[in-house]
């Protein structure tokens, strides 16, 4: 009997088939962990994409922050047409012949024809 109990304490395999089932899925398990290469591989892959998103958002903001710039001066442009326009509007109101003549008047010139010389072309 002595035997027979050694014996029985030295048998790795089970005797019954489901009991070798659970350990050929532990021995599966213990295939799929995954190395430490991989795990370093993993790590860095993660890192490359957090820094392209970051870069991204980066360059979003400076595209916006640029957009706003524009949109300001595009603004500004108007504004200055809109002066423009009612300048030329003075100008061409300021600039009639009847006005001229109102202000030579005033300060006291007179209308010589012979002063006057015309200039062809113009």
């Amino acid at each position: 009997m002595a035997v027979r109990a050694r014996q029985n304490s030295y048998v790795s395999q089970p005797v019954n088939p489901e009991q070798q089932q659970v350990q050929q899925q532990r021995n599966k398990r213990k295939k799929s962990i995954i190395t430490a290469k991989e795990k370093m591989l993993y790590i860095a892959f993660i890192v490359l994409v957090c820094a392209l998103a970051v870069t991204i958002l980066h360059k979003q903001s400076s595209i916006q922050q640029t957009t706003m710039e524009i949109q300001k001066i595009e603004s500004e442009i108007t504004e200055l047409e809109k002066q423009n326009v009612n300048l030329k509007v003075q100008v061409s109101e300021l600039s009639t012949y009847e006005r001229i003549w109102e202000k030579a008047k005033e300060l006291g010139l007179t209308l010589n024809e012979k002063n006057v010389k015309v200039v062809p072309g113009e």
